[in-house]
């Protein structure tokens, strides 16, 4: 590229030279030439006469200061520089953008035949010259005037305070927002959709207006969306007292998006994947998700955008937050432990390796070079896990002191990270002093545990070890202040209650040291402990764990989490060695007792369907390459499978009753119809692998009244390449090839098949009329699942999956480098693996680094990799 960009610390932070209190922003819609016309109120904060604004690719119109064209400024790629500016003045910006060209759809683009925006975390600045910085907050004003035959709505961010009719049949709305924001959260949609409606009165007895947009012919699909919006307003309200606090609340589903949803203030712009469900084109996990995103975007509107972040170096502060919030009510509605379960798959599985990677950062990251990149599992799911410990630490009471009174200090504002430990701290009186060393520390710690007994005094020790490894740029590393639950059980399953001093103590245990010691007093005999229970601390565990006390734990557990990280430590004893035997030669080999112990678990009366559906599921291959320096991809690929084909073929009779047991005549999205629906999915995973596999996915499809069953036939047909695959894949495809969502399951499929000629197959789907590379969604399922779930064939030792990726790659730094950028995170990893395929992949960085064009998305994970 002609030059490196460069990174900025955050260190460097400085407060804005002005301020801006309001923006007017006109916007005269059209396809390839949209004027905006931007008034602003600014105000002079520090002895400079001279305002920076930021803006890319932008057509500047013109320039006036209270109301007088100005010539002294100074023009970049990046920035507008005004001069000799007076202290306070109104200041008019009109620039010329094209929406229809814009397919990194960062700002002012078209969907489908919507205009849209997405501003965070800096597209603002391609709507306008600004300060499109978080802790600049105004009070924005807006009007949109656009085609009304062909864009009927036009929506912004507030209240609707005006609307009317303009020349050549255009028309115009006025939309006020009377809370102060960033430019990051304002939003603007145009177009022609089906809305559905309906309204929320607030505890305090405000009636606020719902309304759905969704494209035309997708109205019967937003009805879980505005049912999981009503379920996020008063759960906010019952559990942290958070009322809604603008008139109307909308949410629009788009296609085209960058990310999730955006929580735009008033006006929520979704992914169209978080919004449009029903039981023919969704399964539960999407009904799930979009519960759990819905939720997300609506909390934000506290933790987020009434108190938004300093800077973005504080992304955490509300993504962190909001993620634990929007988990907490998951876990309210549904189950709690599988929902707990799944947060910590995703935990040790990615976000670990994000922790081992180039890409290794703490929650609150020091440098940055593409603000994009800040959107990280680190960032919101690891940050979450430490809100999670702050509420561990304080209690439910303490914490919510704690959140009131964060928002009684910091309500209107941009704070920081600091500012909200410090009201936890402050309302609780628990001293926080070493544990926010969490939020400037990376890495994944490891807490090695070891324990004796003494018979004759009755005590118990545990002695624990805390080491985190040295990451990318960050070498030395303190201990932290570590919460590890714990509860020690008798040999009959009795719970030994704790006691150090003569006191009994909390099960959470204050682990701050490089090493500690506890003691426990009063042990009757030797205990079988359960540790780091609900994971209390996103760390990695070493106990010696013999296979005995597992499964004991596995039964015997009154924490059902406690009882599924048995099992998966279990699991990974024989995974481990395994992979050890097969390196050496030696056959494959599981115990009877572990086989036993699922076998209970499988048939127990006494545990939720969804919960026995986690409990038995296998982890995936990303997940197990986490547990070692240096990954054998082959040997990891052949156990799994192994170990799949062992368990469903000494389970199969108990599988396939179960199976049989739970179907159900009709759909409905509660939770108990969901979980049973898992279990059988996860049976029918075991089942394919066998020799009625075939049938009885046919069989399922074939009766399937429901996109769950539907999807988990052919997941099923997938994983074992059954025979019937190919026919279920065309018909599929027959059915719903003018669907792009819909074919969005399909492509993943495609992209996961474990087939030699995958790539080959992969390729044909791209000439698929429902795929474009231009949309995120078809190129995360297709492309994406192919680089990050089908191991085996994108580390094909030939090289052709790498040298896919980096055509790839290449193609969307052009159109799309956001979306590129979270494409390449599996080639980053490279020194995970031998070291041809090592050779291999780095020679596609080089080729990507030599790039003339490299976007600053790109160049900063590529630079990271290559140079650690």
């Amino acid at each position: 590229m002609a030059h490196n960009p460069q990174a900025k610390f955050r260190k460097d932070y400085q407060s804005p030279s002005h301020l801006i209190s309001d923006i007017d922003l006109t916007f005269d819609l059209h396809d390839t030439a949209s004027i905006i016309t931007a008034v602003s109120s600014v105000t002079q904060q520090k002895e400079s006469s001279t305002l920076v604004l930021d803006g890319e690719n932008l057509k500047l119109v013109s320039v006036s200061v209270n109301g007088q064209p100005w010539e002294s400024f100074e023009q970049s790629d990046t920035n507008l520089t005004l001069n000799d500016l007076p202290k306070e003045f109104e200041l008019v910006i009109v620039t010329d953008v094209d929406p229809e060209g814009n397919s990194a759809l960062e700002g002012l683009y078209k969907s489908g035949g919507a205009f849209c925006t997405q501003c965070e975390a800096e597209g603002f600045r391609r709507i306008t010259y600004y300060m499109d910085r978080p802790d600049v907050l105004a009070k924005f004003t807006t009007t949109v005037i656009a085609d009304k035959a062909v864009y009927p709505f036009l929506l912004s961010n507030g209240n609707r305070v005006d609307e009317g009719e303009a020349e050549n049949g255009r028309h115009w709305v006025k939309w006020q927002d009377p809370h102060p924001k960033p430019a990051y959260l304002f939003a603007l949609v145009a177009g022609d959709f089906d809305v559905l409606r309906d309204d929320y009165t607030t505890k305090s007895g405000r009636k606020v207006d719902l309304e759905i947009f969704v494209d035309k012919g997708n109205l019967d699909r937003a009805g879980h969306a505005m049912v999981s919006l009503i379920n996020s307003m008063k759960w906010d309200e019952d559990r942290f007292d958070l009322e809604y606090d603008l008139d109307i609340y909308m949410i629009v589903a788009v296609d085209f998006f960058n990310m999730g949803a955006m929580e735009n203030k008033g006006l929520n712009i979704f992914n169209s994947k978080f919004v449009l469900a029903n039981d023919q084109t969704a399964t539960d996990t999407d009904y799930l998700g979009i519960e759990a995103v819905i939720g997300h975007e609506y909390f934000h509107n506290w933790t987020g955008n009434r108190v938004t972040c300093r800077d973005w170096f504080q992304l955490s502060l509300k993504e962190g937050l909001t993620v634990f919030r929007d988990q907490e009510f998951s876990s309210d509605l549904g189950s709690r432990s599988v929902n707990r379960i799944n947060n910590v798959r995703t935990i040790r599985g990615p976000q670990f390796a994000e922790d081992a990677s180039p890409m290794s950062h703490p929650i609150r990251p020091e440098k940055v070079i593409e603000m994009n990149n800040f959107y990280t599992l680190t960032v919101y799911e690891k940050g979450s896990e430490i809100i999670r410990m702050m509420h561990t630490l304080l209690g439910e009471t303490n914490f919510q002191k704690g959140m009131k009174l964060y928002f009684e200090r910091h309500d209107g504002t941009a704070a920081t990270c600091e500012d909200f430990v410090l009201s936890m701290e402050d309302a609780s009186g628990v001293d926080l002093s070493q544990f926010r060393l969490w939020y400037s520390q990376s890495g994944t710690p490891t807490l090695v545990v070891t324990s004796s007994y003494d018979e004759d005094a009755k005590t118990y020790t545990l002695k624990v070890v805390q080491s985190t490894p040295p990451t990318h740029e960050q070498e030395d590393k303190q201990p932290l202040h570590i919460p590890l639950d714990i509860e020690l059980y008798t040999q009959s399953g009795d719970v030994i209650e704790l006691q150090c001093n003569g006191n009994a103590v909390r099960n959470v245990l204050d682990v701050k040291d490089s090493e500690n010691t506890f003691v426990f007093e009063n042990v009757s005999v030797r205990p079988i402990p359960s540790l780091l229970r609900e994971f209390s601390a996103p760390v990695k565990l070493e106990y010696d764990y013999s296979d005995e006390e597992l499964i004991f734990l596995m039964v015997n557990a009154r924490n059902e989490f406690s009882r599924w990280d048995a099992g998966q430590m279990l699991l990974a004893k024989y995974i481990r060695t395994n992979i050890l035997n097969v390196q050496q030669g030696q056959p494959f080999e599981l115990s009877a007792g572990v086989v036993d112990a699922f076998r209970g678990v499988l048939l127990s009366d006494s545990l939720d369907p969804a919960f026995i559906a986690e409990m038995i599921a296998l982890p995936n291959h990303n997940e197990v390459f986490g547990w070692y320096a240096r990954v054998d991809i082959d040997a990891v690929a052949s156990v799994l499978k192994s170990m799949k084909l062992t368990l469903a073929v000494e389970l199969e009779d108990e599988l396939a009753a179960v199976y049989h047991s739970h179907a159900q005549a009709e759909y409905n999205v509660e939770h108990a119809s969901i979980g049973k629906r898992t279990l059988r999915k996860v049976c029918l995973g075991y089942l394919a692998f066998t020799e009625q596999g075939n049938d009885l996915v046919v069989a399922l499809y074939e009766s399937s009244n429901n996109m769950t069953d539907t999807m988990a036939a052919m997941g099923a047909a997938n994983a074992a390449q059954l025979e019937c695959r190919e026919s279920l894949m065309s018909d599929y495809s027959d059915k719903w090839k003018h669907d792009g969502l819909v074919m969005d399951k399909w492509f993943a499929l495609q992209g996961t098949n474990p087939d030699e000629n995958v790539l080959d197959k992969i390729k044909e789907s791209m000439n698929h009329q429902a795929f474009s590379l231009k949309n995120p969604n078809r190129t995360r399922n297709l492309v994406g699942a192919f680089l990050n779930q089908n191991p085996v064939h994108f580390h094909d030792k030939s090289g052709k999956g790498y040298e896919f990726a980096g055509e790839i790659l290449r193609e969307l730094n052009s159109s799309n480098p956001q979306v590129a950028s979270r494409l390449i995170d599996p080639l980053l990893k490279y020194r995970l693996y031998d070291e041809a395929r090592q050779a291999l992949i780095k020679k596609e960085l080089e080729s990507l680094k030599a790039m003339d064009n490299l976007a600053k998305d790109l160049f900063e994970k590529v630079t990271k990799a290559l140079e650690v």
